[in-house]
């Protein structure tokens, strides 16, 4: 942002998040809601809008949002009913989705974002139930738009922060978190790309110390975190310029241009009255009981900032490892995995936090699809705690574990990097060695001690680097203490 923005101005930011469900049929119809089918192949006469058809909810579309609800400390309604939201376009058949208004499941949450310089509690309004719109693709002809009807009918939560967002970077770290819960909860693959997590940006500027709120716009056609992030920080500059130069901020709807890095207007901005909401005739109200709250609590996983925080306190982890270990669910379960087979969560998180991490990033790929599970990676590390393998050693079998099957003490033995502890080796080596550097051992028993590492490295040298270094040091100091 600018200096004037700094200076002068402060934005305000809300963020509707809509996250497709990990449901395996629609919201209300028996179909796929899968990603990734040929187009219009996942459609009933349900999705197409034909008269005479019924919706029949989804019990899982119910868990998930109570689920996310809980997740982010909501209250739930005992009772909330659908609405129609009525629109026209292509895209959706029926002239109207079917989604919550007035009455929505879960209200008054939060979520608590990590900045570097302060954290922050960003507000949830509401967190609702729909179903999403199909697709129009406007790319694949010159002339033509193109509808595909999959995704009509794929269950859709909406969650709704209070404009409690002042920059671009909370913006960004408050969907990072909805994405990290999403995961975690095992409800929404988070996927910006394909459109599994989509986000909607409300931004306006006021001027700073003032508490009503400007004329605000509302940015679509966000696909990353990085173009959240572009998208909210260029629509303020814009409307700081606009103001600036006299003129007035016109409430609309941009589309962000990822190509030209800038914003162009979509429509005039629509209220709620403009959708002409009232209450879905053919769905009855959802009832959440306390024996469905119960249950569903006890299904709830430990959530990321509890997992952090548990590992730092009980793992003796620093910060920064705990947050990269607890950032995906996935690999949070890696790692706990390791721990069960070896009691050693530093040193496993050394190896998981260099060698494994170097892996994915390598090979873009998610911990999921990982080669070597935990429990071998774990009798790789053992080797190394009990001397058996150098360092150096430790990774060449890394290496080699990747295209392997065989065990980590079985590589070691065939390429020949298992160090030697055997005194009736070493002893021999060790003699060999101070007798041939008399001049050294003067220097070192004249207060020279950093030639300890001279003598090391002449035993490393002549036993071909099979010599335990930890073993050849103890045998060293003993004799040079012995002259």
């Amino acid at each position: 942002m600018s200096t004037i923005s700094n200076e002068k101005y402060e934005a305000v930011i809300g963020l509707e998040v809509h996250a497709q469900l990990l449901t395996e049929s629609k919201a209300f119809a028996p179909v796929s809601s899968q990603y990734g089918g040929a187009p219009n192949t996942q459609v009933t006469p349900l999705c197409l809008g034909h008269p005479g058809t019924l919706p029949v909810l989804n019990e899982n579309l119910v868990r998930y949002i109570i689920k996310m609800g809980l997740a982010t400390g909501c209250s739930i309604a005992e009772k909330s009913i659908f609405a129609r939201k009525n629109y026209f376009y292509p895209d959706l058949p029926k002239g109207y989705q079917i989604s919550q208004y007035d009455t929505p499941i879960c209200y008054g949450g939060k979520i608590e974002i990590e900045l570097e310089e302060y954290n922050k509690t960003i507000g949830i309004t509401r967190i609702h139930m729909e179903e999403d719109a199909g697709k129009s693709i406007h790319d694949q002809d010159p002339y033509h738009t193109l509808v595909d009807l999959n995704r009509a009918g794929t269950p859709l939560i909406e969650i709704v922060s209070e404009p409690d967002i002042r920059t671009a970077s909370e913006a960004y770290h408050y969907l990072s978190k909805i994405k990290q819960i999403v995961q975690y909860l095992g409800i929404c693959d988070g996927n910006m790309e394909e459109g599994s997590l989509r986000c909607d940006a409300n931004v306006s500027i006021r001027p700073r110390g003032r508490e009503k709120f400007g004329t605000r716009t509302e940015l679509k056609n966000m696909n990353s975190f990085r173009n959240v992030e572009r998208a909210i920080n260029f629509e303020i500059e814009r409307q700081i310029e606009l103001v600036e130069s006299g003129g007035e901020v016109v409430q609309q709807t941009l589309l962000w241009d990822p190509n030209k890095l800038e914003t162009r207007q979509m429509r005039s901005k629509e209220e709620a009255h403009d959708y002409r909401y009232f209450p879905e005739p053919d769905l009855p109200p959802v009832v959440v009981t306390d024996e469905l709250l119960d249950d569903i609590k006890k299904e709830l996983p430990e959530l990321p900032s509890v997992r952090y925080k548990r590992f730092i306190k009980e793992l003796g982890l620093s910060e920064d490892d705990s947050y990269i270990l607890t950032e995906t669910r996935a690999m949070a379960d890696f790692y706990e995995e390791a721990l069960t087979h070896l009691n050693e969560p530093k040193a496993v998180a050394n190896l998981v936090l260099t060698e494994v991490l170097r892996v994915l990033n390598e090979q873009s790929i998610s911990i999921e699809a990982f080669s070597i599970q935990p429990k071998p990676l774990t009798e790789l590390i053992q080797l190394k705690l009990d001397d058996k393998i150098s360092s150096s050693a430790m990774q060449q079998i890394f290496n080699e574990m990747l295209k392997s099957d065989k065990s980590a003490s079985d590589l070691a033995k065939e390429m020949n990097l298992l160090q030697v502890s055997d005194t009736g080796f070493l002893d021999p080596i060790v003699d060999e060695v101070i007798a041939s550097n008399p001049d050294e051992v003067e220097r070192y028993k004249g207060g020279k001690k950093q030639l300890i590492g001279f003598f090391i490295g002449q035993v490393m040298q002549r036993s071909k680097g099979k010599a335990n270094p930890k073993m050849v040091r103890e045998l060293i100091l003993t004799r040079l203490d012995e002259q």
